[in-house]
Formats: C-alpha cells, structure tokens, sequence
C-alpha cells in the first residue's frame, strides 16, 4: 500500500519509514526538511520524498493522489522553551492537522494513524489508600520550591501511589503541547465521523533511540541527557530525579505503527480509537540517566532540584490495548536499547528557533 507519512524524515518518521518499507508497503515521506531540525540526518532508505510544510494544503493534495493511507507524525514536539511557543506549537500541531484531514476528506482518502501523545493526561493513575483512584490537580509553584515534587490525595493530603493509565483515563492536558495533542485527537475523531473514516492515535510514551536530535530544547529528555554526555557533562535531573516514566524504544514505536496501520482496514469506521504505546516497564527518570551515563561512560548525573510547571510528577500507563487488540509487542529491553542509544549518533544541532511541521 501507498502510505503518506508526514514528518517521515523526522526521528520517529523515519523509523516507521523503513518499517514500511521492510512490510513491502510504499512510504512517501512529506517532510518540509527545514534544516534547523534535519542537519546530518541519514535519507529514509528506498523512500519517495516530497518536500513541503503539512500546512500547505495544494501540496498535501498533490501528495495524497494514489495513497491508501495516511501515517500523520509531522508537529512540533516537547515543552519548548516557554509559552511564546504557543502560536507556533498550534499552527504545526492543530492548524497542520486540519488541513490534512480536509485535504484527505476531498481525496476519498480514508485510514489514519496519528501520533498522539500520553501527555494527553496530565498527571497519571493515582490511588490514595483511603479514597482510591484520585486525581490531583496540578503541582503548585510553592510546593515545588519546597522540594515537594510528589503528588498528594486532594481530599486527605495522603501520599498517593502512582499506577497504570488505561486509554479510558479522562484527558488532563497541562501544557501547550499536551493541548495540542489533545486537540490532534478531536479533530481526527471529527473527520472520521464526518468521512467514516478509520483512525488509531497511538499514544507514545517517552520514545528513544538512535537518530534522536541534540542540542535542542524541543526534544525530550532523553536526548538532552544523551547531548549532556556528548558534551563531556554530566545529566541535570530535574526534581529529585524520582519521576517515573516509560521510555519506550523508537524501533517498537516503529512497529507499533506498521502494525496498526495494517489494521486499520479492518477497523470500523466514523471512529477514532486510541492506543497506549509505551514499553510496559517504567522507570523514573533518574535511573534512566544513570544508565545511560553508565553506558555512555560519562560522569554520574547531577539531580538538581530544577523544576518545570509544566512537568507532570508520573506518567506511566498501560499498553494492554495495543497488545491484546493488535498482537504488538514492545521487543527492545530497556537496558539494551540504553547501551545502544550511548553509542548512536544524534542528529546535527538544532537552533533554539521552533521548526515549521514537516
């Protein structure tokens, strides 16, 4: 099958791409390569190439003649730098997307597979053990200065034990790429009720991996850690470095998508249907730099006690979903995918400036 993916020369994008291309399916990466956030990066193995930003529709158009589906990862991604990112963070993310779907809604085009997000959620499962499943609103600045980083029962002000999100979860988004995400969501469930389209969000969790970019406050934290070492530095842990998450490799999240894409037209369709994508063992963000310093074979990390407001505590959840419905299965053990990651290169340096949605 013909697959437009947008963002396909980005660091998850081409993962998929050649996970297609191994599927004997044709991916045509859309990309608008701006350099800012493509410097050194390696060509998508045996793949077509159309250079263009998703937010022009006559070239989505063009590039959605003869595709069977869509694989949408094109957006900007991360906290950013601060809330003057906002507009921007919109325009790639919502305004992007909207025009994709519109564009694909007058081509008949009619499988989507999103990239979605857990940060969907805001703050993760949490069970008090006098109240049960609760959910706490967001950390306050006060408590944070304190080194209170943890997440306490809004009814008795008991400490909480974080748990497994499930897909069901209400969404709690608390920062403007957590928004934008959401809204992604809502308007690929609005196209496919109106088309009767078929359409999977795959909820990534804290994806990793060879190919990841450096030097750029738009990645996640994996690579800044990674680009720390690089660097001869040691890792700043935010916190107390006892967050937990789920680092996921990015060739899993690879398959995740080929897997799910052939699914898609068995699906329903007027509907959208999310997945957790994660790997199913978290860890807290300290390990994972201690490993990965370890591996790399640089100096111990540094916890500092930082903090960002738009942080959320834990976030972990489970992808039963995606295994159960669609037979997935993460492949890569987090300490082998960290000693590989030590060891593979980074994308060129990114400039501070946001890059347009490829």
């Amino acid at each position: 099958m013909r697959v437009l993916v947008t963002g396909g020369a980005g660091f998850i994008g081409s993962h998929i791409v050649s996970a297609l291309a191994a599927r004997s399916h044709e991916p045509v990466v859309f990309d608008s390569l701006h350099p800012r956030a493509h410097s050194g990066r390696a060509e998508p193995p045996g793949a077509e190439e159309i250079r263009a930003d998703v937010r022009d529709g006559e070239a989505v158009a063009q590039a959605l003649r003869g595709v069977g589906a869509v694989c949408h990862q094109a957006a900007m991604v991360g906290l950013g730098k601060d809330f003057a990112d906002a507009p921007e963070y919109v325009g790639c993310n919502d305004l992007g997307t909207a025009v994709l779907l519109a564009a694909m809604a007058a081509a008949g085009v009619r499988e989507l597979l999103l990239a979605g997000s857990m940060v969907v959620y805001g703050e993760g499962r949490y069970d008090c053990p006098r109240h049960g499943t609760v959910r706490p609103g967001p950390r306050i600045p006060a408590d944070l200065d304190a080194g209170r980083f943890e997440c306490a029962c809004p009814r008795c002000g008991r400490p909480l034990e974080p748990g497994l999100v499930a897909e069901d979860a209400p969404a709690d988004p608390r920062n403007v790429y957590a928004a934008t995400k959401l809204a992604q969501e809502h308007l690929a469930a609005a196209w496919a009720r109106a088309t009767g389209g078929r359409a999977v969000s795959l909820r990534y969790h804290n994806v990793y991996g060879p190919g990841m970019p450096r030097d750029t406050p738009y990645a996640g934290v994996a690579s800044l850690f990674r680009s720390a070492l690089a660097r001869g530095e040691a890792p700043r842990v935010f916190e107390d470095g006892g967050q937990l998450r789920d680092f996921v490799h990015v060739r899993d999240v690879a398959e995740a998508n080929a897997t799910a894409l052939e699914a898609l037209h068995g699906r329903p369709g007027g509907t959208l249907t999310p997945f957790n994508t994660g790997s199913g063992d978290p860890r807290t963000v300290g390990a994972m730099a201690r490993q990965l310093a370890l591996a790399y074979g640089g100096p111990e990390p540094v916890v500092t006690g930082e903090y960002r407001l738009g942080d959320v505590r834990h976030i972990t959840a489970s992808s039963e979903r995606l295994t159960s419905e669609l037979g997935w299965r993460p492949r890569v053990a987090f300490e082998d995918g960290m000693a590989e990651f030590a060891r593979a290169p980074q994308r060129g340096a990114v400039m501070a400036a946001a890059p347009p949605a490829g």
